[in-house]
């Protein structure tokens, strides 16, 4: 008998790519557009696994539910794990996966999309010229070539970005918890302090997973210390950066440009259609009333690759759970502070 597998928080996208990846037949999808919360968890009875994304709620009241439904597997379409209670959800026995990989490149693409558009203002020009408005006046950009760059967080994603950066001709600062120095000699980057980073760099690139030591890693003290006019790109974790710290920053000036993929309490918003309605968070209106602002809806991982790359992980996930297999891709549920995620905590 295939085995029955709810997913939460669907779009065409999932379906469409779930629905051809090469091993579906084994199993039967069950896509829901409801987000994985404390109501819906009760959809989960008589399925065997659960599919969740990054939006999803996996706290202790769903956890629970799970496990009264039998689920003993909830596996994460996504690489971010920060919205599961991973420690709670190992004393019930659930298993925890996710996609480790997809598409660095897709992530560190769309982290330079933002970066140039924010800089030669390709999103007030395309409005100016949809209205038959030829006028270039404060459209004026600079040159990245010769500009400093701080990258925070050098994993895989990281260090596409620097590839990227080097690219441009820019210089590289880096920040890691655990910094590789063979890395950092290969591409003639350089490993500093966050505060030197701070310091020193034009552009900030967060690349880092959310953990209690990166909440809010980006605050109002941080802020002070960057250079004025910097620009801050985040495609990472929304709450990486203190949202009211960031529009007092913008407002000073202090923060020159701002990029953002992801937003701290983006999941109520992002992935939804509210054209009609009117924006009931005040800090996200606020963040949109700027136009040195850009906000894209955590579409950083959305191109062809990542998607059949997301796919074909799950999939292989699954199949190693319900074929007894080890479990290459399992979150650890070490609950240390030195333990709390599986890779290098200053890594996505």
């Amino acid at each position: 008998m295939k085995k029955r597998v709810a997913f939460f928080d669907t779009k065409q996208y999932d379906r469409a790519f779930f629905s051809t990846a090469e091993g579906f037949e084994e199993f039967e999808f069950f896509f829901f557009e409801t987000k994985l919360t404390e109501e819906s968890a009760r959809l989960t009875a008589g399925f065997d696994a659960v599919c969740a994304f990054v939006n999803d709620t996996i706290d202790t009241a769903v956890i629970d539910i799970l496990h009264t439904n039998k689920i003993r597997l909830v596996a994460m379409r996504c690489a971010g794990y920060n919205n599961v209670d991973i420690c709670y959800a190992h004393e019930k026995n659930i298993r925890v996966v996710r996609v480790p990989a997809y598409s660095p490149y897709a992530v560190a693409e769309h982290a330079l999309a933002l970066m140039m558009s924010l800089n030669r203002k390709v999103h007030r020009a395309y409005y100016r010229t949809r209205d038959n408005n030829f006028n270039i006046t404060g459209l004026v950009g600079f040159d990245f070539y010769g500009k400093t760059a701080g990258v925070i967080g050098t994993g895989k994603i990281g260090r596409i970005m620097i590839g990227i950066l080097k690219g441009l001709g820019m210089d590289v600062l880096a920040y890691d918890k655990y910094p590789d120095t063979d890395f950092a000699h290969k591409h003639a980057i350089s490993y500093t302090s966050l505060d030197d980073l701070y310091r020193r760099a034009d552009l900030i690139s967060l690349h880092c997973p959310l953990t209690p030591e990166t909440h809010h890693l980006i605050n109002t003290k941080s802020i002070q210390k960057m250079r004025k006019g910097v620009m801050l790109i985040n495609t990472s974790r929304g709450p990486l950066i203190d949202t009211a710290a960031l529009i007092e920053g913008l407002k000073e000036g202090q923060v020159g440009y701002a990029g953002l993929d992801v937003y701290e309490e983006e999941g109520d918003f992002f992935f939804e259609d509210l054209s009609s309605e009117v924006m009931p968070d005040d800090q996200l209106a606020r963040l949109l009333s700027f136009n040195n602002v850009i906000i894209t809806s955590h579409q950083a991982f959305l191109t062809e690759e990542a998607l059949s790359n997301i796919a074909a992980t799950t999939i292989a996930n699954l199949r190693e759970y319900f074929t007894d297999t080890s479990l290459t891709n399992e979150v650890c549920g070490t609950c240390t502070e030195e333990t709390c995620v599986m890779e290098n905590r200053f890594s996505k």
